[in-house]
């Protein structure tokens, strides 16, 4: 392998692929990522079994050939230097030039790497924007205690006949979910949970494609796959279904407030400051004059009141959240006005954007029961 790159297009495709890579390798070539050098183009691909990543860019290719490098080494080598980057392969070692700058790497044992999973074929497509927005969206919501590991993922489910994908996750507190309409999606209704990590990372290099491809997990291959321009990730599924969300959200609402984004998560977070531990709840009253007050704190600690506007319909309301909770949620929606909706006090709340449709973003919140 000779080759010649401009080191920003490497760096981009390193830096991809070497995202996928696992922070503990079950062997020592998983680290590894494989170059592929062929006629004008490098190939680049990661893969340990459950994620791949491949992409490709224009290179001068003097000599055909293929080399597996350590990823993690070989991304931050590239980040760092200027100008065209020279690889050259001699044996067992890959020589790396870039202006000044001279690197000697080994080489990991090619034999040893696994084929790279085959994509399944398309299910359906989407706008690499909208599938961005929509994975960070629900992402706020997934679990991060790894004894339910299940919880840590992001749920999807097909819908074959509204054609639409929606896209769901939960940690049991609260529930986050979000529909999009999806082209050519000709495939019975199913449904799978896939790692967010990963889930993530695949939908941020796609983010600025106008069209990208999707392909569900099926039973024999069991694979998620999001193919863009040029790049392109499977995600194995994970075992098992998360929690069905549909009844667990209300359809009629004895209190609808509506309230500034901005304004309600900066004092939010002003009020948080005083509560000793980060899952003290913060108090929100809805007044009959249109305010919303916050508290927090206890009588023994320190404490804190604030207001902001709102607009109320139905009775007067106080309710109780974490407040992380509650700032995640606002985040998420990335709307100016968030509308809350509520039955009672002590049952699961609702926040979505003002004014959007069934398919934006919907944030069920459960409340804490507030004790004196």
């Amino acid at each position: 392998m000779k080759l010649t790159i401009d080191q920003s297009h490497l760096a981009a495709a390193i830096g991809y692929a070497a995202r996928s890579l696992p922070a503990r390798p079950p062997a020592p070539v998983l680290a590894g990522v494989l170059l592929d050098a062929l006629d004008d183009r490098l190939r680049v691909s990661a893969f340990d079994y459950e994620v791949s990543a491949d992409t490709n860019c224009p290179a001068t290719v003097t000599e055909n050939g293929r080399a597996l490098i350590s990823g993690r080494l070989l991304s931050d080598i590239v980040a760092t230097v200027r100008g065209d980057v020279h690889l050259e392969l001699t044996g067992s070692r890959m020589l790396l030039r870039a202006g000044s700058a001279r690197f000697t790497l080994p080489t990991l044992p090619l034999e040893e790497y696994p084929a790279l999973p085959e994509p399944s074929a398309t299910t359906g497509t989407l706008a690499g924007a909208d599938l961005a927005e929509a994975v960070t969206q629900v992402a706020c919501a997934v679990g991060k205690d790894d004894t339910l590991p299940l919880l840590t993922g992001i749920g999807l489910r097909h819908d074959n006949t509204a054609g639409a994908l929606t896209l769901y996750a939960t940690d049991r507190y609260r529930f986050a979910v979000r529909t999009l309409t999806w082209k050519d999606a000709d495939l019975p209704d199913g449904t799978a949970v896939v790692p967010t990590k990963a889930l993530l990372d695949a939908a941020k290099a796609v983010a600025d494609d106008t069209t990208v491809d999707l392909a569900l997990p099926t039973a024999s291959s069991g694979l998620f796959t999001v193919r863009g321009t040029g790049h392109t990730n499977t995600i194995r599924a994970m075992e098992g279904e998360l929690p069905k969300y549909e009844a667990l959200f209300p359809t009629e609402f004895e209190h609808q407030a509506t309230v500034e984004v901005a304004a309600l998560k900066a004092a939010a977070q002003r009020v948080a400051l005083v509560s000793a531990k980060k899952e003290s709840p913060i108090k929100l009253t809805f007044t009959a004059d249109d305010t919303l007050v916050l508290e927090g704190g206890t009588s023994d600690d320190a404490q804190a009141v604030d207001n902001v506007d709102t607009s109320l319909e139905g009775g007067e309301l106080s309710i109780a959240f974490n407040p992380a909770f509650l700032i995640d949620g606002l985040t998420a929606l990335n709307t100016d006005r968030v509308q809350f909706q509520f039955t009672t006090a002590t049952k699961p709340a609702v926040l979505r954007g003002h004014n959007t449709d069934g398919q934006a973003l919907r944030y069920l919140l459960m409340p804490i029961r507030l004790t004196g």
